[in-house]
Protein backbone atom coordinates (compact mmCIF):
# COMPACT_ATOMS: atom_id res chain seq x y z
CA UNK A 1 0.00 0.00 0.00
CA UNK A 2 1.36 3.58 -0.83
CA UNK A 3 0.68 6.42 1.19
CA UNK A 4 0.71 10.02 0.00
CA UNK A 5 1.35 12.64 2.91
CA UNK A 6 1.19 16.50 1.90
CA UNK A 7 2.34 18.27 4.95
CA UNK A 8 1.88 22.03 6.12
CA UNK A 9 3.33 23.78 8.89
CA UNK A 10 0.61 26.00 10.15
CA UNK A 11 -0.83 23.28 11.87
CA UNK A 12 1.79 21.66 13.41
CA UNK A 13 1.92 21.96 17.32
CA UNK A 14 3.58 24.44 18.83
CA UNK A 15 2.76 26.88 15.23
CA UNK A 16 0.96 29.87 16.27
CA UNK A 17 2.53 32.55 14.86
CA UNK A 18 3.41 33.85 11.16
CA UNK A 19 7.29 34.55 12.33
CA UNK A 20 7.68 30.74 12.78
CA UNK A 21 6.87 29.87 9.20
CA UNK A 22 9.13 32.35 7.89
CA UNK A 23 12.98 31.48 7.17
CA UNK A 24 13.98 35.13 7.81
CA UNK A 25 12.84 34.80 11.74
CA UNK A 26 15.30 32.95 14.11
CA UNK A 27 11.68 30.48 15.36
CA UNK A 28 11.82 29.06 11.88
CA UNK A 29 14.26 26.53 12.43
CA UNK A 30 12.73 25.12 15.82
CA UNK A 31 9.41 25.09 13.49
CA UNK A 32 10.71 23.05 11.20
CA UNK A 33 12.11 20.16 13.56
CA UNK A 34 8.51 20.26 15.11
CA UNK A 35 7.31 19.81 11.32
CA UNK A 36 9.43 16.95 10.53
CA UNK A 37 8.51 15.29 13.89
CA UNK A 38 4.71 15.24 13.00
CA UNK A 39 5.15 13.80 9.55
CA UNK A 40 7.79 11.13 10.86
CA UNK A 41 4.64 10.50 13.71
CA UNK A 42 2.40 9.74 10.78
CA UNK A 43 4.71 7.78 8.59
CA UNK A 44 5.32 5.49 11.20
CA UNK A 45 1.79 5.17 11.77
CA UNK A 46 1.14 4.50 8.33
CA UNK A 47 3.98 1.66 8.21
CA UNK A 48 2.29 0.13 11.27
CA UNK A 49 -0.68 0.07 9.71
CA UNK A 50 0.41 -1.80 6.74
CA UNK A 51 1.80 0.86 4.39
CA UNK A 52 4.73 -0.32 2.31
CA UNK A 53 5.55 2.59 0.50
CA UNK A 54 5.27 6.48 1.32
CA UNK A 55 5.94 10.18 -0.56
CA UNK A 56 6.39 12.90 1.46
CA UNK A 57 5.63 16.13 0.19
CA UNK A 58 6.78 19.16 1.61
CA UNK A 59 4.19 21.78 0.96
CA UNK A 60 4.66 25.05 3.18
CA UNK A 61 5.90 28.37 1.84
CA UNK A 62 8.76 27.59 -0.67
CA UNK A 63 8.45 23.71 -0.02
CA UNK A 64 12.06 23.47 0.93
CA UNK A 65 11.49 23.10 4.97
CA UNK A 66 11.13 19.48 5.88
CA UNK A 67 14.57 18.14 7.11
CA UNK A 68 15.76 15.40 5.21
CA UNK A 69 18.35 13.89 7.76
CA UNK A 70 15.53 13.31 10.62
CA UNK A 71 12.85 12.57 8.24
CA UNK A 72 11.93 8.90 8.47
CA UNK A 73 13.82 6.62 5.97
CA UNK A 74 11.04 4.81 5.24
CA UNK A 75 9.92 7.88 3.31
CA UNK A 76 10.95 9.48 -0.06
CA UNK A 77 11.14 13.35 -0.08
CA UNK A 78 9.45 15.56 -2.84
CA UNK A 79 10.78 18.84 -2.07
CA UNK A 80 11.20 22.81 -3.66
CA UNK A 81 9.28 24.76 -5.96
CA UNK A 82 7.50 25.73 -8.12
CA UNK A 83 5.94 22.00 -8.99
CA UNK A 84 3.36 21.52 -11.59
CA UNK A 85 1.23 19.93 -8.90
CA UNK A 86 2.06 22.38 -5.88
CA UNK A 87 0.52 21.04 -2.87
CA UNK A 88 -0.26 17.92 -4.28
CA UNK A 89 3.13 17.00 -6.45
CA UNK A 90 3.21 13.31 -7.01
CA UNK A 91 -0.44 12.58 -6.44
CA UNK A 92 -0.59 11.69 -10.11
CA UNK A 93 2.51 8.78 -9.73
CA UNK A 94 -0.90 6.95 -7.72
CA UNK A 95 -1.36 6.03 -4.00
CA UNK A 96 -3.66 3.98 -2.42
CA UNK A 97 -4.33 6.77 0.88
CA UNK A 98 -3.92 10.88 1.04
CA UNK A 99 -2.48 11.95 4.58
CA UNK A 100 -2.61 16.13 5.05
CA UNK A 101 -0.15 17.04 8.12
CA UNK A 102 0.01 20.40 9.49
CA UNK A 103 -2.91 21.76 7.50
CA UNK A 104 -4.79 24.93 8.30
CA UNK A 105 -7.98 26.30 7.78
CA UNK A 106 -9.51 28.38 5.07
CA UNK A 107 -9.41 31.64 4.78
CA UNK A 108 -12.14 33.51 6.91
CA UNK A 109 -12.55 30.99 9.40
CA UNK A 110 -13.20 31.55 13.14
CA UNK A 111 -11.02 30.59 15.20
CA UNK A 112 -8.38 29.24 12.73
CA UNK A 113 -5.15 29.54 13.72
CA UNK A 114 -3.30 31.14 10.63
CA UNK A 115 -6.11 30.70 8.73
CA UNK A 116 -5.74 31.52 4.48
CA UNK A 117 -5.84 29.60 1.44
CA UNK A 118 -3.27 30.09 -0.12
CA UNK A 119 -1.93 33.11 0.35
CA UNK A 120 -3.36 35.62 3.40
CA UNK A 121 -1.98 38.70 0.86
CA UNK A 122 -4.05 38.01 -2.08
CA UNK A 123 -6.71 35.33 -1.68
CA UNK A 124 -10.35 36.22 0.16
CA UNK A 125 -11.97 33.26 -0.98
CA UNK A 126 -11.69 30.28 -3.21
CA UNK A 127 -14.62 28.52 -4.43
CA UNK A 128 -15.07 24.98 -6.50
CA UNK A 129 -18.14 25.27 -8.46
CA UNK A 130 -19.79 27.54 -6.02
CA UNK A 131 -18.47 25.78 -2.63
CA UNK A 132 -16.08 27.94 -0.47
CA UNK A 133 -12.91 26.04 -0.23
CA UNK A 134 -9.65 26.20 1.81
CA UNK A 135 -6.27 23.87 0.99
CA UNK A 136 -7.61 21.15 2.43
CA UNK A 137 -10.64 21.22 0.10
CA UNK A 138 -8.81 21.92 -3.35
CA UNK A 139 -6.03 19.49 -2.67
CA UNK A 140 -8.51 16.43 -1.68
CA UNK A 141 -10.22 17.41 -5.04
CA UNK A 142 -7.36 17.20 -6.74
CA UNK A 143 -6.46 13.59 -4.72
CA UNK A 144 -10.41 12.35 -6.13
CA UNK A 145 -9.27 13.41 -9.69
CA UNK A 146 -6.82 10.55 -8.99
CA UNK A 147 -8.95 8.31 -7.23
CA UNK A 148 -7.38 8.50 -3.92
CA UNK A 149 -9.28 9.66 -0.74
CA UNK A 150 -7.47 12.02 1.92
CA UNK A 151 -8.04 9.36 5.15
CA UNK A 152 -6.06 12.05 7.95
CA UNK A 153 -5.98 15.40 8.32
CA UNK A 154 -3.84 16.80 11.26
CA UNK A 155 -4.18 20.49 12.08
CA UNK A 156 -6.34 22.49 14.59
CA UNK A 157 -9.15 22.24 15.56
CA UNK A 158 -10.62 24.11 12.82
CA UNK A 159 -9.26 22.52 10.27
CA UNK A 160 -10.08 19.27 11.90
CA UNK A 161 -13.92 20.43 11.43
CA UNK A 162 -13.63 21.56 7.92
CA UNK A 163 -11.98 17.89 6.76
CA UNK A 164 -15.17 16.21 8.76
CA UNK A 165 -17.81 18.55 7.01
CA UNK A 166 -15.84 18.08 3.78
CA UNK A 167 -14.81 14.37 3.08
CA UNK A 168 -17.42 12.91 5.77
CA UNK A 169 -17.42 11.45 9.20
CA UNK A 170 -15.25 7.95 8.38
CA UNK A 171 -11.99 10.59 7.74
CA UNK A 172 -9.41 10.28 11.10
CA UNK A 173 -8.61 13.55 12.23
CA UNK A 174 -5.79 15.07 15.20
CA UNK A 175 -6.46 18.44 16.45
CA UNK A 176 -3.02 18.99 17.84
CA UNK A 177 -3.98 22.47 19.06
CA UNK A 178 -7.31 24.89 19.93
CA UNK A 179 -7.28 28.14 19.11
CA UNK A 180 -7.79 31.00 21.15
CA UNK A 181 -7.44 33.54 18.02
CA UNK A 182 -5.57 33.80 15.23
CA UNK A 183 -2.42 33.45 16.80
CA UNK A 184 -3.26 32.12 19.93
CA UNK A 185 -3.69 28.74 20.54
CA UNK A 186 -3.43 25.96 23.59
CA UNK A 187 -1.27 23.23 22.32
CA UNK A 188 -0.38 19.37 22.49
CA UNK A 189 2.30 18.56 24.10
CA UNK A 190 4.71 17.26 21.32
CA UNK A 191 5.07 13.85 22.78
CA UNK A 192 1.15 13.51 22.78
CA UNK A 193 0.54 15.21 19.33
CA UNK A 194 3.09 12.25 17.96
CA UNK A 195 1.17 9.58 19.84
CA UNK A 196 -2.17 10.82 18.53
CA UNK A 197 -1.06 11.47 14.74
CA UNK A 198 0.51 7.88 15.16
CA UNK A 199 -2.37 6.01 16.41
CA UNK A 200 -4.44 8.17 13.69
CA UNK A 201 -2.35 7.49 10.87
CA UNK A 202 -2.04 3.66 11.69
CA UNK A 203 -6.17 3.55 12.49
CA UNK A 204 -6.49 5.71 8.76
CA UNK A 205 -4.53 3.45 6.13
CA UNK A 206 -7.68 1.27 6.18
CA UNK A 207 -10.36 3.80 6.67
CA UNK A 208 -13.31 3.92 4.38
CA UNK A 209 -13.33 6.84 3.04
CA UNK A 210 -14.44 7.51 -0.26
CA UNK A 211 -12.20 9.96 -2.53
CA UNK A 212 -13.75 13.30 -3.00
CA UNK A 213 -14.99 13.62 -6.83
CA UNK A 214 -16.09 17.02 -8.16
CA UNK A 215 -18.75 17.21 -10.46
CA UNK A 216 -17.54 18.21 -13.84
CA UNK A 217 -17.34 20.96 -15.61
CA UNK A 218 -15.08 22.31 -12.79
CA UNK A 219 -16.07 26.36 -12.08
CA UNK A 220 -13.06 27.57 -10.18
CA UNK A 221 -13.67 31.21 -8.54
CA UNK A 222 -10.62 33.77 -6.70
CA UNK A 223 -12.04 36.28 -4.66
CA UNK A 224 -8.65 38.73 -4.50
CA UNK A 225 -8.09 41.06 -1.74
CA UNK A 226 -7.49 43.70 -4.11
CA UNK A 227 -8.90 45.02 -7.64
CA UNK A 228 -5.36 45.37 -8.91
CA UNK A 229 -4.49 42.01 -8.25
CA UNK A 230 -8.01 40.68 -10.21
CA UNK A 231 -7.26 42.64 -12.90
CA UNK A 232 -4.03 41.10 -13.57
CA UNK A 233 -5.45 37.35 -12.45
CA UNK A 234 -8.24 38.28 -15.40
CA UNK A 235 -5.65 38.43 -18.09
CA UNK A 236 -5.60 34.71 -17.70
CA UNK A 237 -7.45 33.21 -21.38
CA UNK A 238 -10.78 31.99 -20.67
CA UNK A 239 -11.50 33.82 -17.10
CA UNK A 240 -14.34 35.61 -16.30
CA UNK A 241 -14.45 38.64 -14.16
CA UNK A 242 -18.05 38.68 -12.62
CA UNK A 243 -17.21 40.99 -9.91
CA UNK A 244 -14.16 43.71 -9.50
CA UNK A 245 -12.07 41.35 -7.02
CA UNK A 246 -13.65 37.79 -8.42
CA UNK A 247 -11.94 36.01 -11.32
CA UNK A 248 -13.35 32.46 -12.32
CA UNK A 249 -12.55 30.02 -14.55
CA UNK A 250 -14.47 26.57 -15.65
CA UNK A 251 -12.63 23.56 -16.59
CA UNK A 252 -13.73 20.19 -18.16
CA UNK A 253 -12.20 18.66 -14.78
CA UNK A 254 -10.19 19.07 -11.94
CA UNK A 255 -7.13 18.78 -12.80
CA UNK A 256 -7.25 21.43 -15.00
CA UNK A 257 -9.09 23.97 -12.76
CA UNK A 258 -6.34 23.22 -10.02
CA UNK A 259 -3.50 24.28 -12.76
CA UNK A 260 -5.73 27.30 -13.69
CA UNK A 261 -5.93 28.08 -9.88
CA UNK A 262 -1.73 27.55 -9.33
CA UNK A 263 -1.28 30.08 -12.75
CA UNK A 264 -4.16 32.63 -11.09
CA UNK A 265 -2.64 32.58 -7.90
CA UNK A 266 0.87 33.31 -9.50
CA UNK A 267 -0.34 36.36 -11.76
CA UNK A 268 -2.22 37.54 -8.20
CA UNK A 269 1.15 36.96 -6.27
CA UNK A 270 3.26 38.71 -8.26
CA UNK A 271 0.93 41.88 -8.59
Amino acid sequence: MKVYISADMEGISGIVHPDQTDSKHKEYDRARRLMTDEVNAAVAGAVAGGATEIVVNDSHGGMTNILLEHLDERAHLISGSPKPLSMMQGIDEGADAVFFVGYHAQAGTLHGILEHTYSSSTVWQVTLNGRPVGETGLNAALAGHYGVPVVLVTGDLAVCQEARDLLGPHVETVPVKQSYGRTAARCLPTAQAHQAIHQAARRAVSAPVAPLVIQTPVTVAVELIKTTQADVVALLPGSQRPTPRRVEYTAPDMLRAYQALLVMLRLAWNT
